[in-house]
């Protein structure tokens, strides 16, 4: 007999699946599952866990069944600018839903929620209707208040959020009219109800200091501060001693040093290097042991799962752990002892692997360098010290044989610059620059990258319940449009599967001619976004068959759940319990959904600062290049300050313009003028919209490639 324990959900959803009778009552599963008479009453709790979830469903009768058996996915919604909606189902090979706005039954832009298909289009993405939401990705919702006569209303900062909050008098607080506020949502409502809500927070005229930033923060469903719980659980194991013992290996006397931005404060990641002999060297990738200061399923665990990932805004960090474990215990500071997980790889100057190990460390770290310092260091005049020098560009050169080899992999590399806002005291932007990508950058980047491959490949083989990061390629109706685009510029793909090195070898051809920039932009978009699974994918954009996040565990969830899974099946020699395996979809889901809350949260922040940058620059004219096209216009981006804003196709007065999407061009219908990505414009800053997170430009003219006035 089997306890309720024994049965996954794995086994649960089979006998579903393959019942002939269709749905099946508790009873009809407990005797096909074996479940013992005195286990059965925890089984239906089981299986009321298993349908809150939406694994499986409850139909007429108290019947249960697998929800792909009904027409059912489980998904998570992501709104587009109609107000209707695509649900990304969870099952990684199923194709996403369209959902019409109104039979959205109240789910919002980021919500969990089963949807019944009811119609597959030939040609087109299935229809469907939800039917359930299944968790709430926003109590809370940041909008501007306004009043009217018999009511107030907060129309939401990002229109995702979709309609108007009701807000009843007497729910208004002390919010006055055009107060940015934080409203949590008392009611969803339904078809014909918009929802309804209460002001639980006054933030302030968008104008004033701060507010945009604090905007993003709530807008996001972000929180600065810890429970007090969680903040004293951290504090417990923050003031742990650190000390060799058995299953740690004391190396303390190998020369490790930090490389990161100069104003970093959470360290994961360490480097050293050693001659193996033979042309061969033992490089060091130490990285901060946070599951041993974060047990599974306790209080900051269950913070750090909530949060996915530390954010980094435009004027502060919102980190992953309190910051005793961030910024403290787990961080690896310069001269203080610290644990570590190490992957030891011995490596030739072509970037072969000769060997690897993985240890549970001690390490004391002897420098806290910036990228700029170990540039200055490998470009000279620069120097730390003799021993860090040569170390510096020992790792310099074994770097460049592991980057060679990625590249003739066919590893995609995509050099998209960023900006950087440059604040004064007071938090007001004074300068957007450009980030350049320097050498130190990439030497980092290539030791995390191997770490991260060789992490998934002993995953794979000790079959280890991890998150592997994936990229899937292009699908086959990307595929198509990206070969008909390319073949207008001269440029060929192989009509067989598309492979990475394909994609390279266009990315090389076009380097430094004048349609690079439009080229590796329309390569970029054709691409999928990178996502957690249970499953190993592969990852497309970087030739790889296996990849999993491991070299950040103080700022990203899933290398938390990689580490405990390393430590318990390699360094430990244990079985993992099996709902560490039940579980990993829904980690993955969270993971993926909170990655791209702060991804956009960081650029929100980022935008609203350039906005604010822009207003001291209304009427100034400036060269830029088209960055993007719409059919309600085209973006440019100014080459000086690096801000994004929109040449409005109204005020294309010459003109009926036509958005050709196949070509990323406005053609006008007479003149046939065009715009198109990487074209070069002069235009002038006519309006900044701070509430709407938007510039306008007028057109001035248009500038050959390459000219700069």
């Amino acid at each position: 007999m089997s306890t309720s324990h024994d049965i996954d959900e794995a086994r649960i959803l089979q006998v579903l699946r393959e019942s002939r009778h269709g749905p099946m009552k508790p009873k009809q599963m407990a005797r096909a599952l074996d479940v013992a008479p005195a286990d059965y009453k925890a089984f239906k709790h089981r299986l009321g866990e298993l349908e809150g979830r939406g694994i499986v469903y409850r139909v007429k009768g108290g019947r249960y069944a697998s929800p792909d058996r009904i027409s059912l996915l489980r998904g998570r919604v992501s709104t587009i600018r109609s107000g209707d909606a695509f649900i990304r189902p969870d099952e990684a090979d199923q194709q996403d839903v369209f959902v019409r706005e109104g039979d959205l039954n109240s789910a919002m832009d980021g919500d969990r929620v089963v949807v019944r298909i009811e119609g597959r289009p030939k040609g087109r993405n299935p229809v469907g209707r939800v039917i359930k939401v299944l968790e709430r990705a926003h109590p809370t919702v940041v909008g501007t208040f306004h009043r009217s006569r018999k009511m107030g209303y907060v129309v939401p900062l990002d229109p995702k959020m979709g309609p108007d909050i009701i807000i009843p008098w007497g729910d208004e607080g002390e919010a006055k009219e055009k107060d940015v506020v934080v409203v949590r949502i008392v009611a969803y409502g339904a078809r014909r109800h918009g929802p309804t809500g209460e002001v639980e927070r006054v933030l302030g005229p968008m104008e004033d200091p701060g507010v945009d930033v604090l905007s993003v923060l709530f807008g996001h469903g972000l929180s600065l501060e810890f429970d007090r719980a969680v903040e004293t659980a951290a504090a417990a194991f923050a003031e742990r001693p650190v000390e060799p013992g058995e299953g740690r290996e004391d190396c303390r006397d190998l020369l490790v040093f930090t490389i990161d931005p100069a104003d970093a404060k959470d360290h994961d990641d360490a480097l050293s290097i050693r001659p193996a002999g033979e042309g061969r060297y033992e490089v060091g990738i130490h990285i901060a042991d946070v599951s041993y200061y974060v047990p599974k399923g306790g209080p900051v665990d269950l913070e750090a799962l909530d949060r996915g990932t530390s954010v980094y805004l435009v004027d502060r960090t919102v980190p992953m752990l309190p910051h005793s474990l961030s910024s403290g215990a787990c961080s690896l500071r310069p001269d203080e002892d610290r644990y570590a997980v190490s992957a030891f790889v011995t490596l030739d100057l072509e970037g072969r692997v000769h060997g690897r190990r993985f240890a549970r460390t001690v390490i004391r770290s002897r420098h806290k360098l910036a990228y700029e310092t170990v540039n200055e260091v490998l470009e000279g005049p620069g120097s730390v010290d003799a021993e860090a020098d040569r170390a510096i560009r020992d790792l310099d050169r074994v770097a460049r044989g592991l980057r060679a080899k990625r590249e003739a992999r066919g590893s995609i590399d995509f050099d998209m610059p960023e900006a950087r806002v440059v604040l004064d005291e007071s938090g007001a932007p004074v300068d957007i620059q450009r980030v350049e990508r320097l050498d130190s950058h990439r030497l980092v980047e290539d030791y995390m990258l191997l770490a991260n491959e060789l992490v998934a490949r002993v995953a794979e083989e000790k079959k280890m319940p991890v998150l592997y990061r994936v990229h899937e390629p292009p699908t086959v109706e990307k595929t198509e449009a990206l070969r008909e685009f390319l073949a207008t510029l001269g440029h060929t793909l192989p009509r067989r599967s598309l492979r990475p090195r394909d994609l390279q070898a266009v990315l090389a051809r076009v380097d430094g001619r004048p349609e690079e920039a439009l080229v590796s932009t329309v390569i970029l978009r054709s691409m999928q976004r990178a996502r957690y699974a249970p499953q190993n994918l592969g990852h497309f954009g970087l030739a790889l068959e296996h990849y999993a996040h491991f070299t950040s565990p103080i700022r990203r969830y899933p290398d938390l759940v990689t580490h405990r899974a390393l430590v318990r099946v390699l360094l430990e020699k244990k079985v993992p319990p099996a709902e560490w395996t039940d579980e990993l979809a829904e980690v993955a889901d969270r993971s993926s959904w909170r990655e791209q809350a702060a991804t956009q949260a960081e650029r929100d922040s980022v935008e609203l600062k350039k906005i604010e940058f822009m207003e001291r620059h209304l009427g100034e004219e400036f060269d830029g290049t088209v960055a993007g096209v719409t059919s309600f216009g085209f973006f440019v981006l100014l080459d000086r300050f690096f801000v994004e804003g929109l040449v409005h196709v109204n005020a294309l007065d010459d003109d009926y313009y036509e958005f050709r999407e196949g070509e990323y061009a406005l053609v006008g219908s007479r003149k046939g003028r065009r715009f198109r990505l990487g074209d070069r414009v002069r235009v002038q800053v006519a309006r900044v919209d701070k509430e709407e997170r938007h510039v306008d430009f007028l057109l001035i003219r248009a500038l050959p490639r390459g000219e700069s006035v």
